[in-house]
């Protein structure tokens, strides 16, 4: 492990699950594939297997989004973007495809549906006041610095 790496393990749950890896040496996120073969009409939701499950170090979280060019070309993305992984869960890993396409999308064992990225978060804690401090913003939101 480097300084720029994290050591995750990982558990391959059936002989189609392929490893998460990163397609290119720069990419933040590594490829996740399915194994599963679906077919999912247009406006319609399935969950796609992995056949993964990791273990990742206190601290950390994995996050699953979208593919850019199944979104781009398909209409395919990720419904609760990002998903969470928790370090406390130890389950398979799903992936939620949506088609917003026109037409029917097929999912193949071994294709890649989803990309995988690993942050290092900090815990927050909260306290109670009265009164927030000033800012130029403060509380416009949803549109309020123009289009």
């Amino acid at each position: 492990m480097t300084l720029d790496s994290l050591l995750v393990k990982i558990k391959l749950l059936n002989e189609d699950a392929t490893i998460p890896f990163y397609a290119n040496s720069d990419d933040a996120g590594l490829d996740l594939f399915s194994t599963t073969e679906a077919e999912i009409e247009p406006n319609e939701t399935c969950l796609i297997k992995t056949g993964i499950a990791i273990e990742l170090p206190k601290g950390y979280e994995a996050q699953i989004r979208p593919r850019s060019g199944l979104a781009l070309k398909n209409s395919i993305t990720v419904l609760n973007t990002p998903g969470t992984i928790d370090s406390g869960y130890r389950g398979e890993i799903g992936v939620i495809i949506i088609n917003h396409g026109k037409n029917p999308f097929v999912v193949k064992k071994k294709m890649k549906i989803a990309q995988m990225v690993i942050n290092q978060y900090i815990k927050a804690s909260f306290i109670q006041v009265d009164n927030l401090s000033e800012t130029k913003r403060s509380d416009g939101g949803f549109g309020s610095t123009g289009q």
